[in-house]
């Protein structure tokens, strides 16, 4: 994790670094060469690049971020962790009806390979990863916002404002889901020992749920601990949409205003969540297989 990190936080300085000049966006048109070059030098970008990725990291390592332009020089690292619970719980509503969709579908689709079940779930699944999940949110709140009026547009006051953007946010999540339990789970009940377990008169509701899987959760975990990366990088178009006050919401306006110290402390605290998250998945497999230990 520490040299992933490194490399993120090298990987994003350069980055921000070359996608604009802040200072010009700082101060009006009409601003002289003398107030420009005396804004750079306030804020140490006269200095070479590998210098300021220096000072940078040394400011990391004490919990310095930066000061946000936009928010009247307001520290960064507060400023992020005010919108992150809003991000973590859309994610984390995702993630849960992404595994209440696609557990039970993947399991119905492979008991009833190639027979009605099957087929729907596998073209539901193939929908549900090619619709973009800001197209798929438009079009929930054309439907159950402006013509139903079941759920807000928009906001987070209460569970119905979550409802729309988590099951926007978690649908591909979800297909791609779907579509690995079933085939998982397809290829460990032709394995030998489940043969054998039948034969045995073991009754196949125990033997699926005990033995079959179990075994095909192993990879089900894997790409779990995957697409909570990719729900933590959806958010920032799904919150948007839905202008949901997270990360990610955050994160579109310090883009477009060049903030580059937020732009910056998003990236990093996000990739530290996702790698602990990736970390916890790792550590889950001891429970889903016994034969995986960790010295």
């Amino acid at each position: 994790m520490v040299p992933a990190l490194f490399g993120i936080t090298l990987l994003v300085f350069l980055l921000v670094r070359v996608s604009g000049d802040p200072v010009v966006l700082l101060l009006p048109e009409d601003a002289t060469q003398a107030q420009i070059d005396q804004l750079r030098t306030h804020l140490g970008l006269d200095k070479p690049v590998w210098e300021q990725y220096v000072i940078y990291v040394s400011q990391l390592v004490q919990g310095d971020f930066g000061l946000s332009f936009r928010y009247s020089n307001r520290p960064v690292l507060p400023l992020v962790l005010e919108r992150l619970p809003a991000t973590l719980e859309l994610a984390a509503a995702a993630m849960v009806i992404a595994i209440l969709i696609s557990f039970p579908a993947g399991l119905v689709s492979a008991l009833k390979k190639n027979r009605w079940p099957d087929t729907s779930a596998t073209l539901l699944a193939t929908l549900g990863e090619a619709m973009p999940n800001f197209w798929l949110g438009i079009m929930l709140i054309l439907l159950f916002s402006v013509n139903l009026q079941w759920l807000p547009v928009s906001g987070r006051e209460g569970w119905q404002n979550l409802v729309l953007p988590a099951l926007a946010l978690g649908a591909s999540s979800a297909a791609l889901l779907t579509r690995l339990m079933r085939t998982s789970l397809l290829e460990v009940l032709s394995q030998d020992y489940i043969r054998t377990a039948h034969a045995k008169g073991i009754r196949r509701r125990v033997v699926v749920l005990k033995h079959a899987v179990r075994n095909a959760s192993i990879s089900y975990l894997t790409v779990l601990g995957m697409q909570f990366a990719a729900l933590m990088a959806g958010a920032v178009v799904t919150e948007q949409v839905f202008a949901w006050p997270g990360v990610g919401l955050l994160a579109v306006q310090a883009i477009n205003s060049r903030d580059m110290a937020v732009v910056q402390a998003v990236v990093i605290v996000v990739a530290v969540i996702v790698m602990v998250a990736n970390l916890l998945v790792d550590l889950l497999y001891t429970l889903v297989d016994p034969r995986i230990q960790y010295t």
